[in-house]
């Protein structure tokens, strides 16, 4: 009967029409895309093997079984299928990439490499093989190469719109973004799908620092085609780059609303919320929890291999695809390279491929490096188990090249966040600790993060100064006659409130300007746009200078023109205020309860200028307008500002090291309930 009964619905699928056939085909990939539904799939899928069996010329019936095979993570028999599909029609792009991706999957990449260079070796215009090579190369971790194929079949074929669609996205990938946008640009203009490929331009355009036009490209998208959940996060994330928190928070909003499960808008939240004026660390955490709450998590996890003997020499694993130029490298690298190398082994693994000049040290710092950029969360948390790391420390977090999720599936022993995206809890129950310190997390602020805090004595990090960091300029007032305030952090970081904050400073020290300078300034419409926040409180244009992105030395070369910096709330400056304080230039601090919040302060007082930091918004106002009125006291904390901030904790990287290598070992041994974990001795005065 059963079989009677299948032989039935094959020969009624293959009675249909090929426009209907497909159409029923698409019914059953959307009964699939449903999860949990595995007795409708082994349904679809037997009655697709009898299908196959009736018609075995039908490729696209060979290529749906390989799909569904795909739903059940049966790679062998997906293999197959798309394998036969190939065979029936050799030159469909589609079929080719289904059975290279299933190949990969399949542990069979290197053998389809083999094939497919094969393939076209005996015909060198075979552009469906070459486009299959450089997808399936990308997949295997060779990016440069699988450019090249990509880049080969496009020659070949000008007018194939999905081609220069998968070339674009392998040089998004590969960071080459003016490619990137070009190659997507012409797959649009040959006809490719809109929807997607019009996302993918609006990402590109984010990286690209161009906001302005990636918000306008994805509202227009949003407009037309409606809304759907990776175009709203990824508008969300341009309105947020733009200063607009509310607006973002809305379209995150909407997009939980429709698909309340969803991991990316909860992933999106934990990015843009701490941006969001009045933001606190318990919405922050509830949100961190939420997101946790939907990624996937191993739930038993097989035990380590790795010896527990507490005074053996430990393997630290460095996760990021930030260990390069970034301030990621800048605020970590000086204090990893002076951890005692009798004590631990670094272990890079990385998605990035910098050579940089920070990325070299790195190198140097690391005895091992992997690349990662192959890996899903799952293989990569199994290929850390392989290496035997004791400690992974993540330093990426939850940004768009952060691989943070797969420490939820148990990577390693011990999991330690730090720097990168660290804006306040992780949320994830299997990372351990979060490097912090007293004035970033104090006493009392343990409730608050799902980790137990691992304090450091002195500060967080270990800033590195560039070596051509220009010399500390003369107090500029001094010579312009009025003071200039500055803030050369992100747009993102300026909000409405801080906006009518500054703007009332201005308004009480006469003649003074504020200097802007960031990435989004590159476009005229972000200028307008922030200029005329600031005309809604009474500040005219002429009292604003706003620039745009520079080569760093020349970015440094800024602060020659701001006598002092107003930090931006509740996300104050990280690295800026490091470089500022290096530049001879304090910070006027708003701290809040958010990690976030008080990156500044930690920066200051580890450089002895705690009285900078204001204890709420009048007193940020009074303490700006102090500081401005004082000129004498300004000038000569100018000139002596640098050699105190290099003879103090916040450079001192032999001190970090020590600190460093003590709050790993102890990490490694403790397992008191949560609570204090008071490190080494705090610095004095």
């Amino acid at each position: 009967m059963h079989a009677e009964a299948a032989r039935a619905d094959a020969a009624a699928l293959l009675a249909l029409t090929d426009a209907a056939a497909l159409l029923a085909l698409n019914d059953v990939a959307a009964l699939l895309a449903r999860d949990g539904r595995p007795s409708a799939r082994k349904r679809a899928r037997k009655r697709l093997r009898e299908a196959c069996r009736t018609a075995p010329d039908r490729a696209d019936l060979w290529d749906a079984l390989g799909l569904v095979a795909v739903k059940d993570a049966d790679w062998n028999a997906a293999l197959g299928a798309f394998a036969e599909a190939g065979r029936i029609a050799p030159a469909t792009l589609a079929f080719a990439l289904h059975r290279a991706e299933a190949a990969a999957c399949a542990g069979s990449g290197a053998a389809e490499l083999e094939r497919l260079a094969l393939a076209i070796a005996l015909n060198p215009l075979d552009v469906v093989s070459l486009a299959a090579r450089g997808v399936l190369l990308a997949i295997l971790g060779s990016e440069d190469e699988a450019i090249d194929a990509l880049t080969a079949a496009s020659l070949l074929a000008p007018d194939a719109a999905e081609i220069h669609a998968l070339l674009g996205g392998r040089l998004a990938d590969a960071g080459r973004l003016d490619e990137a946008e070009e190659a997507v640009r012409q797959a649009l203009a040959l006809g490719a799908p809109q929807p997607d490929l019009r996302n993918t331009l609006g990402a590109i355009l984010m990286r690209r620092y161009r906001h302005g036009a990636a918000y306008a490209e994805l509202a227009a998208l949003i407009a037309e085609h409606g809304p759907a959940t990776v175009p709203l996060c990824n508008l969300a994330s341009a309105a947020s780059s733009l200063g607009r928190q509310e607006e973002s928070e809305s379209l995150l909003r909407d997009a939980l609303a429709r698909a309340p499960d969803a991991p990316l808008p909860w992933r999106t939240l934990c990015n843009t919320l701490p941006y969001r004026d009045g933001i606190t660390a318990a919405e922050l955490l509830a949100t961190a929890r939420a997101y946790s709450e939907r990624l996937p998590h191993s739930p038993a996890p097989a035990a380590f291999s790795t010896p527990p003997d507490p005074s053996r020499r430990l393997r630290i694993g460095l996760l990021s695809g930030s260990l390069r130029v970034h301030p990621v490298g800048w605020l970590t690298i000086a204090g990893l390279e002076m951890l005692d190398r009798t004590e631990f082994a670094l272990i890079g693994l990385s998605g990035s491929k910098a050579n940089d000049m920070i990325a070299r040290r790195f190198h140097g710092a690391c005895e091992e490096w992997h690349a990662i950029s192959q890996f899903d969360d799952v293989s990569l948390a199994h290929e850390i188990r392989r290496l035997a790391i004791d400690i992974v420390i993540d330093l990426g977090g939850y940004g768009d090249s952060g691989r943070m999720p797969a420490l939820a599936h148990r990577a390693a022993p011990v999991q330690i966040k730090w720097v990168g995206m660290q804006n306040h809890s992780t949320g994830l129950p299997e990372i351990d600790w979060f490097l912090t310190d007293r004035w970033e997390t104090p006493e009392g602020y343990d409730p608050l993060y799902t980790e137990r805090l691992l304090r450091m004595p002195d500060g967080y990090i270990c800033y590195s100064p560039p070596p051509y960091a220009p010399d500390v300029a003369p107090l500029p007032a001094l010579a312009s006659g009025h003071v200039t305030f500055g803030c050369l952090n992100n747009l993102a970081k300026v909000t409405p409130r801080v906006i009518a904050t500054w703007s009332r400073i201005l308004a009480r020290v006469p003649r003074s300007r504020l200097l802007l300078k960031t990435h989004q300034f590159a476009e005229a419409s972000v200028v307008e746009e922030v200029t005329a926040r600031f005309a809604q409180h009474g500040i005219a244009a002429d009292r604003l200078i706003l620039a745009g992105a520079s080569p760093h030395r020349e970015f440094l070369a800024e602060y020659a023109r701001v006598d002092l910096q107003l930090d931006p709330f509740p996300y104050s400056g990280g690295l800026t205020t490091c470089e500022a304080l290096w530049m001879g230039v304090p910070t006027i601090t708003l701290p809040g309860d958010t990690f976030s919040s008080r990156h500044s302060l930690s920066h200051l007082s580890n450089a002895g200028l705690e009285d900078w930091a204001a204890h709420d918004l009048a007193d940020y106002e009074t303490l700006a307008i102090a500081k401005a009125s004082d000129l004498p006291t300004l000038s000569r904390l100018r000139t002596q500002l640098r050699t105190q901030v290099a003879a103090s904790p916040l450079c001192d990287a032999p001190r970090f090291g020590r600190n460093l290598g003590q709050a790993l070992r102890f990490a490694w041994t403790e397992q008191r309930p949560r609570g204090l974990c008071p490190l080494g001795t705090p610095a004095k005065g």
